[in-house]
């Protein structure tokens, strides 16, 4: 069980300022329509552990907390590495594991039943955008675009599905094609790789570059390249508060500052922008 903490916007170190571009992950920093995926993942991950010589002999919390902190860590990257991780997990305790994509497929699979009402409800209009995502997102884009930066969007969630929800959010405009989701072939695709790119692309130093997750990974692919990173501890289930779990496990891969969501937008765009 998580629990929230009520903090506006935790300061860990000064902005850097000056920002030209901005990067941010998609699934709990802007969408919320893959909200629980977690209460899937980490259950499924755990009986594929629980199922393993070493496994029957061990308590299944620890085997779920062993589950939830690998998945963690690699949330951020395409899904595929979490399953990569579960595999080479289940054969550290002695099982024989699968093609990490048979995972993947099942998982996806779970996610799908559990999403498909909200995406349904989406597309014939009978849901309001605004409830699946992170509360006060439009705003937050709209002030990054009135401050003149270019907005990219990575998430580790396959492309295909990225675009689609990020069109039935109506955030696809923010980003125009500089969309990118996780491929079948996922040795071609990082957050990484996209952040050379734009740097490269738009001939920035990193110290321009400005992100938003709520994933460890995004955190330290910005912080690696000297930007600024802005750690979202998103309660994605009462979209409330900053959940205390994902604010430690961010503030170890370097987040600079931690909010719960963007509703506090003035004082994150004092932080950012230096307007006080």
């Amino acid at each position: 069980m998580t629990h929230a903490i009520n903090v506006p916007i935790e300061i860990v170190r000064p902005a850097a300022g000056g920002y030209h571009a901005v990067i941010l992950d998609f699934d709990g920093t802007i969408s919320l329509i893959r909200e629980g995926w977690q209460q899937i993942m980490i259950p499924y991950f755990t009986d594929l552990l629980c199922d393993t010589p070493d496994g029957r002999q061990t308590e299944r919390q620890r085997l779920y907390d062993r589950a939830r902190e690998f998945i963690f860590l690699h949330t951020g990257k395409q899904t595929i590495y979490q399953c990569i991780a579960v595999a080479e997990e289940i054969e550290k305790l002695g099982g024989r594991a699968q093609d990490p994509q048979v995972y993947k497929d099942a998982y996806h699979q779970r996610l799908l039943d559990r999403i498909d009402g909200r995406l349904r409800a989406l597309e014939n209009g009978t849901m309001d955008p605004e409830t699946l995502t992170v509360p006060n997102a439009y705003a937050l884009l709209n002030l990054l675009r009135e401050r003149g930066l270019t907005l990219y969007l990575a998430s580790g969630t396959d492309e295909e599905y990225v675009l689609r929800e990020a069109r039935l959010l109506g955030v696809s405009g923010y980003f125009g094609d500089r969309i990118y989701g996780a491929k079948r072939a996922y040795q071609t695709f990082s957050k990484q790789m996209v952040i050379e790119a734009l740097l490269r692309d738009n001939h920035l130093s990193g110290a321009r570059l400005l992100g938003f997750g709520d994933g460890y990974v995004e955190i330290e692919n910005v912080k690696a390249v000297g930007g600024t990173a802005i750690g979202v501890a998103s309660n994605e289930a009462e979209r409330s508060g900053i959940d205390a779990w994902k604010r430690e496990r961010l503030l170890r891969a370097g987040a600079d500052a931690i909010i719960p969501d963007y509703r506090d937008l003035d004082a994150l765009s004092a932080y950012l922008f230096k307007t006080i």
